[in-house]
C-alpha cells in the first residue's frame, strides 16, 4: 500500500522554526521527485519546494527561498522540510507529494497534510 505521512506541524510564533517530515511506505522515495505544497484557507495549492529524482536538485518558490530547506534521507525513506523565520503568511496545511519524472507537478501521490500555524 502506497502511503505518504506528514508530521511535524504545529503552532509556532513568528520567527520560529519547524521541521516537517514526509515518511513513505509501499515505495522507495529516491526514485521519485518529492514536493511540498501548501494550502492556506480560501487559497489554491501552492508549490513550495521540490527535490528532483533525476539529479537531486532542489527548487523553491520565491516565498520559501532563503528560509526553507528540503532534504532527503534515503535510509529512512523520508523527506524533510526545514522551515525557519516563519511568518504568519506561512500558515497553511502542508502536503508532501511524490511522482515520477524530474519535476513536482502535484500529479502523483499526496499525503494527508499537516497543519502549520504561525501566530503570536
Amino acid at each position: 500500500q502506497v502511503q505518504l505521512v506528514e508530521s511535524g506541524g504545529g503552532l509556532v510564533q513568528p520567527g520560529g522554526s519547524l521541521r516537517l517530515s514526509c515518511a513513505a511506505s509501499g515505495f522507495t522515495l529516491d526514485y521519485y521527485s518529492i514536493g511540498w505544497f501548501r494550502q492556506a484557507p480560501g487559497k489554491e495549492h501552492e508549490g513550495i519546494s521540490c527535490i528532483s529524482s533525476s539529479d537531486g536538485s532542489t527548487h523553491y518558490a520565491d516565498s520559501a527561498k532563503g528560509r526553507f530547506t528540503i532534504s532527503r534521507d534515503n535510509a529512512k525513506n523520508t523527506v524533510y522540510l526545514q522551515m525557519n523565520s516563519l511568518k504568519p503568511e506561512d500558515t497553511a496545511v502542508y502536503y508532501c507529494t511524490a511522482e515520477t519524472g524530474p519535476a513536482c507537478m502535484g500529479r502523483g501521490y499526496w499525503g494527508q497534510g499537516t497543519q502549520v500555524t504561525v501566530s503570536s
